[in-house]
Parts: structure tokens; sequence; C-alpha cells
């Protein structure tokens, strides 16, 4: 953390097919040793497979996976004499699209299937459709929240 200002946000381009900068976002996130190509390539083959399979718009579908995913509240660690107790905090908008988006990828990476583009798009459509392991996570973490309510006087 910097002692004197917070930095200033970088602003990021859309992207090129959908000029939408969230999809942007989660290219970048998404990209493996730089290859940005890679990345995004993947991305738009999943999107259009996901837009065939539920005949519905792609960039409408990402956003409605990314909604179903993003968390209202977590739980952050806070010591007070000597016990370290599980706080409940309320997300930032920015920060819960960057936790959805991490999440995403993260469960997208650990699913079965062969290529990286089937991985994607199955976890978006379970996404949309509000199952899957992003959106389990997302649950997890609000049930953790909940059975921690009783030290949000400590925030």
């Amino acid at each position: 953390m910097p002692r004197r200002r917070r930095p200033e946000k970088r602003v990021i381009s859309p992207d090129i097919r959908y000029g939408d900068a969230v999809i942007s976002k989660f290219i970048n996130n998404l990209m493996w040793e730089g290859k940005k190509l890679v990345a995004s390539s993947i991305f738009y083959d999943s999107l259009e497979s996901v837009s065939t399979k539920l005949g519905r718009e792609p960039v409408e579908l990402f956003h409605a996976a990314l909604a179903n995913v993003k968390p209202a509240v977590e739980v952050r660690s806070r010591r007070v004499g000597g016990a370290t107790y599980q706080v409940p905090i309320p997300v930032s908008p920015h920060r819960a699209l960057i936790l959805a988006i991490r999440w995403m990828i993260t469960a997208s990476r650990g699913r079965p299937e062969k290529t990286m583009v089937e991985r994607l798009s199955g976890e978006i459509r379970n996404a949309v459709e509000g199952v899957g392991a992003a959106v389990k996570k997302r649950t997890d973490v609000h049930r953790m929240a909940e059975a921690n309510k009783a030290f949000s006087h400590y925030r």
C-alpha cells in the first residue's frame, strides 16, 4: 500500500469485437504468458459456442453469467484482543467484478473437458443457469458471511 495516495485506476480499452471493457478485462485475466491473441480467440470461440447452444446474444449471456457469480459480501480476518474473527464485509462493485472473473476462470481451468474453449463455454453456460463451480464458490462465501454475522460489529 502506498503511504501518500491511492494509485489511479488504469483505463482498460474495450475489446475489439464487442466494444466492452469488462470483456477486455476478462481476456486479460484469461491470458497466459502474454499470449493475448490465444486468450481472445479462446474467449470469443467459447462465447459463440454458448450463444448458439442457448440462442441468446453473446454479450448478454456473458454479463448474466458474471452477475450470477458476483458476491455481495465476503469475510475478512480481523484480529481483536488476541482472537481472530471472520468479519463479513460488503463487497464493492469493482471487487465483486474482479472476484467473479477470477472465480470463473479458475473454475473453468478445473473442469474435465479437453480444450479450454469447451471448459470456458461450459462454465459460462453453468453460470447463466445458476449452477457450476463458480456459482458454488459464491454461495460458499455468502454462507460463510451468514455464519459469521454475529461478528459484524467488529467491522
